[in-house]
């Protein structure tokens, strides 16, 4: 078995993103840009912490992962509470996407919320997202996409009525964990055999490849070829490649010029 690890910071203060590989064990974990100003404990913000506080409960538990998801959530609920934090009002809200697997003998278990993914590739080459449903930005780009020649300010600014609105939809529409009971309706779960998988990916949307169109944010068939090219460090420099010509977001719509990357690849 090779594993494969990506963790990089992006144009922001500091990465959100957290990943761990431990044993049999691996995960990564994407914490929401705040809407926010709060800062807690060494400037960190409120996604910053989610990430690492249900990282960390992934890492070192022992228990089957839908159960450590629910201790997760609970954790940044728990998190929240013990700073004041506002738990009415879902811009204030720690949240974050997760992707975590753990390896048996001959099969693998699962489990997935928000926009961090689980790929497969196979021994024939051909790739599998175990999940879906996870562009909920979707709308927020494309009104971006039409604005932003012309805008006076970055995409959170502009547009931050809208951001609001779709945050407003956390845990109603798409699910991330947040503290919210809600978030669990949303998690992605199951068990696979390692037959013919010759390669196992989880990683943040920051490994997105850069999409003009944002009905289609990622072509997962180029990415595949990509990363069995070049793996994970291949990607990565293809997407900050394009990023580098494109710094106001505008011919790929997107929310910053980089933005943060945890992503792990498990090879057989």
């Amino acid at each position: 078995m090779r594993v494969e690890s990506i963790y990089e910071k992006g144009t922001g203060v500091m990465n959100e993103d957290f990943y761990f590989a431990r044993g049999s064990r691996f995960g990564v974990f994407d914490g929401a840009t705040s809407l926010s100003p709060d800062v807690y404990e060494q400037g960190c913000t409120g996604g910053y912490l989610a990430s690492n506080i249900a990282g960390q409960v992934f890492a070192s538990g022992e228990e089957p992962l839908l159960s450590l998801a629910d201790k997760a959530n609970s954790a940044i609920c728990t998190a929240m509470q013990e700073r004041g934090v506002d738990l009415t009002e879902k811009e204030f809200l720690w949240s974050t996407s997760a992707a975590v697997v753990n390896l048996e003998e001959d099969y693998f278990e699962w489990v997935q919320i928000g926009d961090c993914l689980v790929m497969l590739i196979n021994e024939d080459g051909s790739h599998e997202l175990l999940c879906g449903g996870f562009d909920h930005d979707c709308e927020t780009l494309k009104m971006w996409q039409e604005v932003s020649k012309e805008a006076g300010g970055p995409i959170l600014n502009v547009l931050r009525d809208q951001i609001l609105k779709v945050r407003g939809q956390m845990n109603v529409s798409y699910g991330v964990f947040s503290g919210e009971k809600e978030a669990l309706s949303f998690l992605n779960h199951g068990q696979r055999s390692l037959e013919g998988v010759s390669s196992i990916l989880l990683f943040t949307d920051g490994l997105f490849l850069p999409s003009c169109d944002p009905e289609s944010r990622c072509d997962f068939s180029r990415f595949s070829e990509i990363f069995q090219q070049g793996g994970l460090t291949g990607v990565r420099d293809y997407i900050r490649t394009i990023e580098q010509d494109d710094h106001n977001c505008c011919r790929y719509p997107r929310f910053k010029t980089h933005d943060d990357i945890a992503a792990i690849s498990i090879s057989f």
